[in-house]
């Protein structure tokens, strides 16, 4: 806020530097949002269930701890002062983070769960966030979870959009890394899937060289994943593929690769998972190869100085303690 103030003559008066430190109370929080709202000392009293007297002596306290003029008083009610109109438009903002933790809180408490907005790359998202959410569900039958699996770039940009509570990612070089906290829980390893009964099946454990002709699904150019398999080509002087469908879609990856004799990289989770009983039938197999695709490490990261609701800390909690 603007440390000096107007006074009658015109001239400008200092503000107590955080003079609201120690004399500014939640009540006064409350009393200034009803003055905005209703435009009466009287109606705010009402409001709050407090005599008028005593309502305006919390206007003066509260102008006291400003050290400027908050209320005009109109023929009719009372107008705010742009003093008044930023303190109101702050108080508004922190009375609903406090209703809204109040109601969380609660929710938690009732066995009603809450709301959790959630983005992860996939790996950690089949090995860690599910197995969680689960976990929590039995716990909180009516917790509510929004996941985004995309990939690290995306996710840190919706991070920072406040569109997810938090993410398990990595944080992308182009972004400032000051803007977030993060914790490592996991190292990513990938393998290549085909469809049951590919060519290269037969050959035993394959080389990279030997892949180049066939149709690959790969992650959008940039990605980690796609990073780290186009650098297994390079470190072998092997030619990149030519023959490459762009996608973030699971989904679309694995419909290529049952339908065609395309190559695609997963992660190792993702692979057992698909190749497994429960998988697809039998439709997809992990093709040998002679290397190791190791991904860089993956965190669990939320926005520097952001304070998690109840229902996402306790998720978060969750993922945690699952990975260790």
């Amino acid at each position: 806020m603007d440390r000096t103030r107007s006074t009658s003559n015109g001239s400008s008066a200092e503000i107590p530097h955080n003079a609201l430190g120690g004399s500014f109370k939640f009540s006064h929080m409350r009393m200034i949002a009803a003055l905005e709202q209703h435009g009466s000392v009287s109606a705010a009293a009402a409001t709050l269930n407090i005599s008028q007297p005593a309502a305006s002596r919390m206007v003066a306290e509260m102008e006291a701890a400003v050290g400027a003029k908050l209320l005009e008083r109109m023929p009719r009610g009372v107008t705010l002062t742009a003093y008044g109109q930023a303190l109101a438009r702050r108080a508004r903002t922190i009375l609903a983070e406090i209703r809204e933790a109040d109601r969380e809180i609660r929710d938690l408490r009732d066995g009603r769960g809450g709301t959790v907005n959630l983005g992860a790359v996939t790996a950690p998202a089949v090995d860690l966030a599910v197995p969680a959410i689960q976990e929590m569900r039995q716990r909180f039958p009516s917790l509510v979870v929004n996941v985004q699996v995309e990939t690290s770039n995306v996710l840190a940009r919706e991070l920072v959009a406040s569109r997810h509570d938090f993410i398990i990612a990595r944080i992308p070089e182009d972004l400032n890394p000051r803007l977030f906290e993060s914790r490592v829980i996991g190292i990513e390893k990938a393998c290549l899937i085909v469809r049951r009964g590919h060519p290269l099946l037969s050959r035993g454990k394959v080389g990279l060289s030997v892949m180049t002709d066939f149709d690959w699904v790969m992650q959008p150019e940039g990605s980690l994943l796609r990073r780290t398999l186009e650098q297994q080509f390079r470190r072998r002087d092997i030619p990149l593929p030519e023959r490459v469908l762009n996608t973030s879609s699971l989904l679309l990856t694995l419909v290529m690769v049952t339908r065609s004799d395309a190559i695609a990289a997963v992660s190792v989770e993702v692979a057992r998972f698909i190749s497994g009983k429960r998988g697809l039938g039998g439709a997809i197999d992990v093709l040998p190869v002679d290397f190791d695709i190791e991904v860089q490490p993956f965190s669990l990261i939320t926005t520097r100085g952001r304070v998690l609701a109840p229902a996402a800390q306790t998720l978060y909690d969750a993922i945690l303690q699952r990975a260790r």
